[in-house]
């Protein structure tokens, strides 16, 4: 029997988290949904990540005012994806932050994003009457941008290709906190269709030389204790390998796509299977391997009807 088509099956509500992982600093997480930062500094607050909805947002706020009354100022968005960005419009925040190359995907494919992850997120979309438009940043920024609220200094910063182009991570230094967006995932499948096989475990070890306390990553729990955080950085750096060199022997030995898939799910059904959204994530992910390792440096645009025929190819 066929798949149901990425998460169309997956509807049922997921239970909440709101966690503190370090002085005034929270991750709301949601059971492998994406993950939204808190940083709430001396005048106001800082939110990481918007969710998919302004709906889901007010879920986020709610959650926030149970904690402080401070306006939210700036939300950041680690990356262009639909279920990151389309959500912003509900805090009111006076600056809207991405970096430039985060920016330039919005212009280039932000709404083959929005209509493609539309398909695959129904539940995640319920409420979707009422986002305004694509999300556009009123500040960006290339390697690295530090805000201050109040005294609270928040550096946002570029470390390298990984889940898209334009990935970029928050870091509190006087609690040694780093928010990662979808860089770095906990017992969730990393999503890889906009990604760089190549560069994203050096980028995972540019986070490790922080040395962090926690990490509130995109999917999954908050991470809390050097334990967790390198158990995280391995995992992440594993599923990424894992997926791409299976596939890439296929590629580049001229073998088939489909072939390719086949290869991929002998190295990581065994490891990963049990994964938040791994049925969903894992043709995207093979599609992707197999452009990259054929020299395709930038994706290829998913577009509801690609999506649409890469899954009866592989899941079908």
């Amino acid at each position: 029997m066929a798949k149901a088509f990425a998460s169309q099956g997956d509807l049922a509500e997921k239970k909440v988290s709101f966690t503190e992982v370090g002085r005034d600093l929270w991750a709301f997480t949601a059971e492998g949904d994406p993950n939204t930062g808190v940083i709430i500094g001396d005048d106001s607050v800082m939110v990481v990540d918007a969710q998919a909805t302004p709906r889901l947002a007010g879920k986020v706020i709610e959650n926030i005012r149970t904690v402080t009354d401070k306006p939210i100022k700036h939300v950041v968005l680690s990356h262009y994806h639909a279920v990151r960005v389309l959500g912003a419009s509900a805090y009111g925040a006076s600056e809207i932050v991405m970096s430039e190359k985060a920016r330039s995907m919005v212009a280039e494919r932000g709404q083959e994003d929005w209509d493609s992850e539309f398909g695959r997120f129904p539940r995640l979309f319920q409420g979707h009457e009422s986002i305004p438009g694509l999300t556009w940043p009123t500040l960006t920024f290339n390697d690295r941008l530090t805000l201050y609220l109040g005294k609270r200094r928040v550096d946002l910063m570029f470390l390298g290709r990984a889940h898209t182009a334009g990935d970029i991570v928050a870091h509190v230094p006087d609690e040694n906190v780093m928010f990662t967006g979808d860089i770095v995932e906990y017992h969730s499948a990393c999503y890889c269709g906009d990604g760089h096989f190549t560069d994203w475990p050096a980028t995972l070890e540019a986070i490790r030389c922080f040395d962090l306390a926690a990490i509130a990553p995109g999917r999954g729990d908050a991470l809390v204790g050097e334990k967790l955080v390198n158990e995280a950085l391995d995992n992440t750096a594993d599923f990424v390998r894992s997926t791409y060199r299976p596939v890439a022997r296929v590629a580049q030995g001229g073998g088939s796509l489909k072939e390719a898939w086949d290869a991929c799910r002998t190295v990581c059904d065994p490891k990963f299977s049990n994964y938040a959204i791994y049925e969903h994530c894992l043709p995207f992910n093979v599609a992707r391997a197999y452009d990259e390792s054929l020299g395709i440096d930038t994706p290829r645009i998913w577009t509801a009807e690609r999506d649409l025929q890469m899954w009866e190819a592989l899941q079908g």
